[in-house]
């Protein structure tokens, strides 16, 4: 989602705001690495609550657990009105009604379908099995990059419009949108945790945030300089419509949300898990874990259908 939002980002900020993009980069690299270490050095902590709570007591498991909790809800919102905003560009003229349901549009509806067929993952319980989806949200990303280099290479936008050095009023914002690009931070212990040699954790963080950063900063220029002033916050929607490529890169900016609900909402899932009773079974504490976080995301999906606001939603978040 970060990455979407990196070529308004920098035409907002200025070209000299990419020092800020690329210095985040390297602030988040560290704290993986040192997130890294705090989690080998007490093999039972699994969280960040776990980390929270060794630190600084039980009030710094309290504290630590309300923002992440607040920044999964809101990650959530975020893939999710994403996920209906390109709808409504890959889906424009088409028309369905379910009868009994006249006041949902087309892509609400088409919304709503995609959400519940992404449910069921959250019902899984190890990451693992679902690490394919994590390499499928990597592949529409570069499908994304390579649909935007596309379009300035062969299509009919020229990347001709001159950025301005910096707007020093518009950082605030933008700097939350640019530390949303490398928010991943929350689910790193569960990663960790899933990995089967975790001594190699900071070489993929470094590995990890090298590409990010790299990825975010070409996308950013180039989507400033083809579009200018008139990008869009998600650079998908700014693409000429017409185009092949552009009906590529949607879909791919569709289906990564769908790959990633049960990845972002592994944290809660495992502390809620950990928090129920020992008496009751493990089928049990499954089925109290998917019913949970089934009535969660369809509270998300209806908070995005009715607040379709992507750049504030994610400068907020990343803030």
């Amino acid at each position: 989602l970060g990455q979407l939002s990196t070529p308004y980002a920098l035409e907002n900020g200025g070209w000299g705001s990419v020092f800020l993009l690329v210095g985040l980069g390297f602030i988040c690299t560290y704290t993986s690495h040192v997130l890294g270490k705090c989690l080998a050095k007490n093999p039972k902590s699994e969280s960040f609550a776990d980390i929270g709570e060794n630190a600084f007591g039980r009030k710094g498991r309290v504290l630590t657990a309300t923002f992440i909790y607040i920044e999964i809800f809101m990650a959530l919102v975020s893939y999710t009105i994403s996920l209906h905003d390109n709808l409504i560009t890959v889906l424009s003229g088409t028309q369905i009604k379910l009868p009994g349901v006249p006041n949902l549009h087309t892509s609400q509806l088409i919304t709503v379908v995609a959400v519940l067929i992404a449910l069921p993952s959250l019902w899984l319980r190890d990451l693992s099995s679902i690490s394919f989806l994590s390499s499928g949200g990597i592949l529409m990303s570069l499908v994304i990059f390579i649909s935007v280099v596309c379009t300035a290479a062969f299509g009919s936008v020229e990347a001709n419009h001159s950025i301005p050095f910096l707007h020093v009023k518009n950082i605030p914002a933008i700097s939350g949108l640019y530390i949303y690009s490398y928010a991943g931070h929350f689910v790193f212990p569960n990663l960790y945790k899933a990995m089967k040699d975790p001594s190699k954790f900071t070489k993929v963080s470094i590995v990890s945030f090298a590409a990010c950063t790299l990825l975010y900063t070409a996308l950013a220029f180039l989507g400033a300089k083809m579009f200018g002033p008139e990008v869009n916050p998600q650079i998908t929607l700014s693409l000429p419509r017409h185009h092949f490529i552009t009906k590529i890169a949607l879909w791919a900016t569709v289906l990564t949300p769908m790959t990633k609900y049960a990845l972002e909402f592994a944290p809660f899932a495992i502390q809620l898990e950990n928090n129920l009773p020992d008496s009751l079974s493990s089928r049990m504490k499954l089925i109290i874990r998917g019913f949970v976080g089934s009535i969660l995301l369809l509270v998300i999906l209806s908070l995005a259908l009715s607040v379709p606001y992507f750049e504030h939603v994610l400068s907020l978040t990343g803030s």
